[in-house]
């Protein structure tokens, strides 16, 4: 195998890490301190760096990650900017050549103490290298949607970057300042090729190995010779164990470059998911196609953790409060297990035997997650949690609803925080299915959800709120859908079919 490097900031070194060695911690060992340690479990973005990541085959996206959960050895081969790599640094006396978004933070006040401020910029530098933002025309200030700009940029790239003192609007008006990038800027020109190829790592030391395999078949391979490995992915919880909890793993088997596990399939029956897709290159690559992931997404923890953390890895650690199970179970998701043995297809709703336990055997991993179409055409996913965004769920509710007339066909609810492990609301489908969809039937049907799980009180939420709150959501769901079907409907003649009827359906 060829040494292990990093190029940083264009320079490439090598990287003679540890197998728990941290991204942020040999970043900072090599004398780019710019990243910070915060909180060491990706919630306050002061670690935040850019990586190049492939856009195709032939282009690569500039993203924004947590340096302190990944190991560094996924980074072997790969590209990585800090705050440092951004803008022209000269020499002593003279004015640097700022980057944009540096300028920017800088004249509209947007650094206080600095401590987040790298991370920020890193940050704000993905969503202004984000291709599908060049380009964009400038909107009149007083009508842009709050959470985006009138230059296209999505504040909600900057989230899961906390600031403690200087406020968010400077930094807020300094991403809506920024313009396109210049076309000689080395790092938007860095797009117009193909990001680095992955290669097989495998290093050892201080009792412990990471291994990067080379394909799929030698991954099986390996997890059949160790079925106790860590799989690492983005490490947005393997990360948070290393960090926090200390643990060391004897072996840890990096699988977020293996090409089969990062398909994404769209047939005329299912959608199918690899489980080492990223949840942003998921949402990129369904475009809007299922619509009750399209309203998991922005709910799911921050852009920088949406950058690294995968279906697999949500669905594999087995958490009774992860937000990707009650919205596969509502979709009747199934997972492909992969083993040296061969694969078989299990329902998720079968998948979970008991808190953090599942029905994966030894050897085994979760290759894809397989949705059957045609989707059910009113969703919703429900989050209930002290912040709006990027906190844990108390209670997670995902609905998906099929009607014929004015009676239920068919409803699946999935339901995540309210047991040992994610439910279907099994009684609940039964007291809808068949009936009339109306005020009477759902209010019998809510009691009926409020009883559904075995809720706990624990410092999120008593059992008491998180049963009013199942309650509440199906009377809510009910709401939603009155409202939106009482919007007048297109005129004929326009070429769009019936939008409430039908939205989200996939043909």
């Amino acid at each position: 195998m060829s040494p292990t490097e990093i190029t940083v900031n264009g320079t490439t070194r090598p990287c003679e890490a540890g197998p728990h060695t941290s991204l942020l911690d040999w970043l900072r060992g090599q004398g780019w301190t710019g990243a910070k340690e915060g909180c060491a479990e990706g919630e306050c973005g002061a670690c935040a760096v850019l990586v190049a990541r492939p856009d195709g085959p032939e282009r690569t996206r500039w993203v924004s990650v947590n340096a302190c959960l990944p190991p560094a050895l996924s980074y072997d081969g790969q590209e990585v900017i800090t705050a440092e790599g951004l803008g022209t640094p000269t020499a002593p006396g003279q004015q640097a050549a700022l980057h944009p978004v540096q300028r920017e933070m800088a004249d509209r006040g947007g650094s206080q103490c600095g401590y987040c401020t790298p991370g920020f910029v890193c940050a704000m530098a993905a969503e202004f290298y984000r291709p599908e933002r060049d380009g964009q025309t400038p909107q009149d200030p007083t009508e842009h949607d709050h959470e985006c700009g009138p230059n296209g940029f999505d504040l909600h790239a900057l989230s899961g970057n906390l600031c403690r003192c200087t406020g968010y609007r400077p930094i807020r008006d300094a991403a809506y300042a920024l313009g396109d990038p210049d076309p000689a800027d080395p790092i938007a020109g860095r797009r117009d090729s193909a990001a680095p190829p992955a290669r097989a790592t495998e290093i050892s030391g201080a009792g412990s190995t990471f291994v990067r395999p080379a394909d799929l078949p030698d991954l099986l391979t390996r997890l059949a010779a160790t079925p106790d490995a860590v799989l690492v992915a983005g490490a947005t919880d393997a990360g948070v164990e290393r960090n926090l909890r200390h643990t060391r793993p004897p072996v840890v088997l990096g699988i977020d470059r293996v090409e089969e596990l990062r398909e994404l399939q769209l047939t005329d029956e299912t959608v199918e998911i690899g489980a080492a897709l990223t949840l942003s290159e998921i949402e990129r690559g369904l475009g809007g196609r299922v619509r009750l992931l399209d309203q998991l997404f922005p709910q799911f923890a921050s852009r920088l953790i949406r950058n690294g953390a995968t279906l697999g890895g949500n669905l594999g650690t087995g958490s009774p409060i992860g937000d990707a199970a009650p919205v596969l179970l509502a979709l009747e998701a199934a997972l492909v297990l992969a083993s040296v043995d061969g694969e078989r297809e299990v329902a998720l709703a079968d998948y979970f035997t008991g808190y953090r336990q599942s029905v994966r055997q030894p050897g085994e991993l979760i290759k894809a997650v397989r949705i059957p179409l045609p989707l059910a055409p009113h969703t919703a996913f429900h989050k209930i949690a002290k912040r709006r965004f990027d906190d844990i769920s108390s209670v997670a509710i995902a609905i998906a609803l099929r009607l014929e007339g004015d009676t239920v066909a068919s409803v699946r609810i999935g339901l995540g925080g309210v047991a040992a492990t994610p439910v279907r609301a099994l009684a609940t489908e039964e007291a809808l299915t068949g009936h009339a969809w109306d005020a009477d039937t759902v209010a019998r049907a809510a009691g009926v959800l409020a009883q559904e799980g075995t809720p706990l009180d624990d410092h999120r939420a008593s059992a008491r709120y998180r049963s009013a709150m199942l309650e509440q959501s199906l009377l809510r769901f009910f709401d939603e859908q009155g409202r939106a079907r009482a919007k007048p409907l297109p005129k004929d003649g326009e070429g769009v079919r019936d939008l409430y009827e039908n939205a989200g359906e996939e043909r």
